[in-house]
């Protein structure tokens, strides 16, 4: 199993930003697949979680961020509006999971891609 965040950057705040995950080693579209976030000094943090017609997204970030995939390219994408300070963190995309209290195992993590937002 393999992801390979990419798309990360520096914004300010207000900008907007796309990340993306590729994924291998497993038939992605079998599998539900979230996004996690990781700020210095702080615990993971799930942040928006799809399946094959649904999603489901933390509360700071309903509203501003979209989850979507594309299973043809076993891609993941994370839409991400209006973006805040509080958003910076580093991103992972994950196999599985699908709130914050049922996060996937550690080894089901990409090696994430890093979100600043100046204020």
């Amino acid at each position: 199993v393999q992801f390979v965040e990419s798309g990360g950057g520096v914004v300010q705040s207000g900008e907007s930003l796309r990340i993306s995950c590729v994924a291998s080693g497993f038939n992605f579209g079998r599998y539900a697949m979230t996004w996690i976030r990781q700020a210095e000094g702080k615990g993971p943090e799930w942040v928006a979680s799809t399946g094959k017609s649904n999603t489901a997204y933390a509360d700071s970030v309903r509203d501003r961020f979209t989850i979507s995939r594309d299973d043809s390219k076993n891609t993941l994408y994370l839409q991400m509006n209006n973006l805040r300070p509080e958003d910076t963190a580093r991103y992972y995309c994950a196999r599985g999971g699908w709130s914050s209290s049922s996060l996937p195992p550690r080894n089901y993590w990409g090696q994430g891609t890093q979100v600043t937002v100046l204020a």
